[in-house]
């Protein structure tokens, strides 16, 4: 079957070449050879060269560098660039500025300034769009196209307000509908006219939780019809598949299920914020997210740093080998390529710290050497394009409703965390060597014998009886503290926590009773549990560890002391364990190991060794084993066979060695059943 880009891995990057002089592109097309380079993004922030005035295009630039790239062998992922707006756009358009929360303005002078609802704004971007697509959409170097970038700027001008109300009366019909949402009869909130509902600017204290969860959805909602305006006005002009690139893996302005019904398939940027394994673990986590976006098809990896970390002020260092090891951390997740931001390290502008394929000291350096060998590496793997992650066992929930409600302020506790804890859940299972796929909580889970709820505070009707029938059917449901408390409309669930699970898990919470900061709940299997406690009983569950102390401290004699804080009820073919707190690392990671033998989940090779990562893709009879070694030893899995790729030869009979910092991946046997 053939992949995104045929029988290749997609492999380069977002290129500007307006940014340099005929001298460097001569060089950047040696260099590109060099590489392996086969796909360049073009076009992503270059509105004001293509569109100097209203209505004028110069395209004879772009014309040349199209041509030149596709002489040179690299195809073009060709951007609108409408993510930065020019100059002129500005001038002639200061209502179709973004406002802020606060109520300022903002002006001119970096990327991402422009309102989505501004109705100038949308008709300049598909202007541009229209404008490219009727130029480029048969153009023989365009593999794709990519609309926009990154979005979604987040907006409170009174357009905004406009277009937040036409939704409102769309999703709730009139204004009693809205006040019961809300319950604006508390604090003597409620609306009797509709110009009186505005968006959640800045106020004195708790925002109306109702109104930032709506605003929140409408936002994604309003971005995802931009997307669509410019999809659709390329689609009319071109037969080349068209996305966007997602941010990830923290942004979260978008609800991404939604995104990824409508590409054509899913692309996103990953910038890791830690380094060492922690960065290699969050690059699973998003390249698991990505994968499960677009129901288990094929995706690209646009963007990802060459040689950096980034962290709030500050700028980390990878290790040697990490740009082969994570760019093949993506493709073993389903990725049909690696592409970076950007080819070339800029010189001037806002950016020219990024880091890039060629940096500032150009291609004698380290990073070139590590790109070039990326780029030979991705040649030797176009057999696997197309391929598909072998179906995973293991099903993670992830809902964007459940993280924008669990932002809203006055919950009782701060540490409650929605991509922390979701987060958390995916490191211990792939510290266990599991593949996970996630699910939104209102899909089909019956194909999955295990699916964890980490930290579904706010979960629909319809989600809650998703996961009575997984674990009706014989699935095994984990769900952890603070879920399942309010419904869509965020409105608590009354008759005792948790409202949507009770009957699921055989239990009752009577009262939660968060944990001060250092205080410690001691359990009495020897575990402990940090920020969260509740005081729940039993009510058919079965009792897997209790209490021994209450919330000050964790002292033996509190008022805890005795009560279940990990239970597990018996639920038609399956079961429902609860946990109620936050456990340390060595706990969480026993329990998940007692749900994960319960549902007959094995790590994807037998004795998988610690600080290992191996997952497989197949196509038809075909299997593919990548195995990344993140530890500090040799891995050796005796049971692999087949022919390593990279190097060309094949497995000794006693097994697959990847020495430490190493990747190997296999072609295994296929198999005579």
């Amino acid at each position: 079957m053939p992949g995104l880009f045929g029988e290749s891995l997609a492999f380069g990057g977002d290129y500007n070449p307006e940014q340099w002089d005929p001298a460097v592109w001569q060089e950047d097309d040696t260099l590109m050879r060099r590489a392996g380079v086969n796909l360049a993004t073009v076009g992503v922030f270059s509105w004001a060269l293509l569109e100097p005035e209203p209505g004028r295009y110069e395209f004879a630039w772009l014309d040349d560098q199209l041509d030149r790239l596709h002489a040179n062998g690299v195809r073009v992922d060709l951007a609108t660039p409408t993510a930065s707006p020019p100059p002129w756009f500005t001038l002639a358009h200061p209502e179709a500025m973004p406002v802020t929360a606060d109520g300022v303005r903002l002006t001119h002078g970096s990327r991402d300034t422009y309102c989505l609802a501004a109705p100038a704004y949308r008709r300049a971007a598909v202007g541009i769009a229209t404008a490219l697509a009727e130029r480029y959409g048969a153009h023989s170097a365009v593999a794709m196209w990519h609309v926009h970038n990154e979005y979604a700027t987040i907006c409170h001008c009174e357009q905004s307000a406009a277009a937040f109300r036409r939704w409102l009366r769309a999703r709730h019909g009139g204004l009693d509908a809205l006040n019961s949402a809300w319950g604006t009869a508390f604090w003597s909130q409620r609306y009797t006219a509709w110009e009186q509902v505005g968006t959640p600017r800045a106020t004195q204290w708790h925002h109306n939780p109702g109104q930032t969860l709506d605003f929140s959805r409408f936002w994604s909602d309003l971005a995802l019809d931009a997307y669509r305006e410019q999809r659709d006005a390329v689609r009319a002009r071109s037969d080349r598949p068209v996305t966007t690139n997602l941010m990830l893996p923290g942004y979260q302005n978008l609800d991404l299920w939604a995104f990824g019904r409508e590409v054509d398939f899913v692309g996103i940027d990953h910038y890791p914020d830690a380094p060492g394994v922690d960065s290699h673990a969050d690059i699973a986590f998003g390249a698991d997210r990505a994968r499960s976006f677009g129901g288990g098809k094929p995706w690209l990896l646009i963007e990802q740093g060459s040689n950096t970390v980034y962290r709030p002020g500050l700028t980390l260092p990878r290790e040697p080998g990490d740009i082969l090891r994570s760019s093949l951390g993506h493709i073993a997740r389903g990725s049909d390529g690696a592409l970076f931001f950007q080819w070339r390290q800029s010189r001037a502008g806002a950016e020219m710290w990024h880091s890039a394929m060629v940096p500032h000291a150009g291609p004698d350096t380290r990073i070139f050497r590590e790109v070039e060998q990326t780029g030979a590496a991705l040649a030797r793997l176009g057999e696997l394009a197309g391929s598909t992650v072998s179906a995973p066992q293991v099903a993670v929930l992830w809902d964007a409703d459940a993280w924008w409600a669990l932002t809203a302020a006055g919950k009782p506790s701060a540490e409650l965390d929605y991509l922390g804890t979701v987060r958390r859940a995916h490191r211990m299972l792939w510290d266990a060597g599991v593949t996970v796929a996630f699910a939104h909580p209102e899909d089909d889970l019956s194909g999955y014998r295990a699916v964890l709820a980490p930290s579904l505070y706010l979960v629909s009707d319809v989600g809650a009886d998703s996961l009575r029938r997984c674990a009706e059917g014989g699935g095994t449901v984990l769900v952890q503290y603070f879920s399942g408390v309010v419904d869509s409309r965020h409105q608590v669930r009354t008759g005792g926590h948790p409202g949507a699970f009770r009957e699921l898990l055989g239990l009752r919470v009577e009262e939660h009773r968060p944990l001060a900061p250092g205080a410690v709940a001691e359990l009495s299997d020897g575990s402990s549990g940090t920020v969260w406690s509740e005081d729940l009983r039993a009510e058919g569950a079965e009792v897997l560890a209790s209490y021994l102390g209450g919330a000050v401290g964790g002292k033996p004699g509190g008022a805890l002391a005795g009560k279940p804080a990990v239970t597990r009820n018996r639920f038609g073919a399956g079961s429902g364990w609860y946990l109620s707190t936050r456990l340390d690392d060595a706990g969480y990671a026993a329990l998940l190991a007692r749900v994960l033998a319960e549902a007959g989940v094995e790590p994807t090779v037998p004795g998988q060794p610690a600080g290992v990562d191996a997952v497989r893709r197949h196509s038809g009879s075909l299997s593919w084993l990548f195995v990344l070694n993140h530890g500090e030893t040799p891995a050796r899995l005796p049971t692999v066979r087949g022919q390593e790729l990279l190097t060309g030869t094949a497995v000794p009979a006693g097994g697959l060695t990847v020495a430490p910092g190493g990747v190997a991946v296999v072609r295994e046997p296929v198999s005579s059943a």
